[in-house]
């Protein structure tokens, strides 16, 4: 059995004063185990962010137990076994790519003594910004800057990573160079993620699972295998088993949505 890398158990979220608290998860349970790609897919509203929140340590869970790579969610993040990658590339636009990649490093320099560490340079050229490293943020496109934080993410070289539509601000033809860079990079390192977006042919192109989510309250509605070979690349849009999967994944969609066009 695959050894894993997040165990997400019973979790239930709320929001709102007492009296007008809205239920955002409803007792979800999810395990994703290492080297697995697994993506969350829903309608707004249905709590995707809010559980990758959760799974980060960001916000506290009401109940249920969340587990990574067999700890605690705050034991692995002061061991620096979570990466996360937000919407935002989130640079600082004083310093050049090379140096907001070392960033995390910079951060108490004591505590990171002895934990692994990529080399940033290496980070930075395996997404293709060897040619970048000196420039600033603004110098870079909307593509390139993203690429710059997934590789941040990547530099105390976590168990698992966390991305929550980090292409979403790109336009299409964009967005697809980056996932399909994205997807390179971690067939040769083969991290557990999770990754959430509302993009079907992402979520079938990036993974191993597609976890469909419900809304009202979020709760995991099913669960669909992607069953495409690995290694994968862009032709793998043009077959007849990607175009069936997309099927059946709106179809899924069509039904928590009620019926709504996907």
């Amino acid at each position: 059995m695959v050894d894993a890398g997040v165990r997400v158990s019973n979790v239930s979220k709320s929001f709102g004063a007492d009296g007008a608290r809205v239920k955002v998860l409803d007792d979800v349970s999810l395990t994703i185990g290492m080297g697995e790609f697994v993506s969350v897919i829903g309608p707004s509203g249905c709590g995707k962010s809010t559980l990758l929140k959760v799974v980060a340590g960001l916000i506290d869970a009401d109940g249920g137990k969340v587990e990574i790579d067999g700890s605690t969610v705050r034991a692995a993040a002061a061991d620096k076994r979570i990466g996360l990658v937000p919407q935002s590339p989130a640079l600082l636009p004083w310093r050049t790519v090379l140096d907001n990649v070392r960033l995390p490093l910079t951060v108490n320099r004591r505590a990171n003594a002895g934990r692994a560490i990529r080399d940033p340079k290496e980070l930075l050229a395996s997404f293709g910004l060897g040619h970048a490293m000196q420039k600033y943020p603004g110098q870079l496109s909307g593509g390139m800057q993203q690429r710059a934080a997934i590789a941040r993410a990547f530099v105390f070289d976590p168990a698992i990573m966390l991305m929550d539509e980090p292409f979403s601000a790109l336009d299409e033809m964009n967005r697809d160079q980056q996932r399909l860079g994205l997807l390179e990079f971690w067939q040769s390192n083969r991290k557990a993620v999770l990754f959430v977006t509302h993009s079907v042919p992402e979520a079938i192109m990036l993974s191993d699972r597609i976890v469909v989510m419900a809304a009202h309250p979020g709760r995991i509605d099913r669960i669909i295998d992607v069953d495409l070979p690995r290694p994968r690349t862009e032709e793998a849009y043009a077959s007849d088993e990607f175009r069936e999967l997309e099927r059946v994944v709106r179809t899924a969609l069509h039904e928590v949505m009620g019926g709504a066009h996907v």
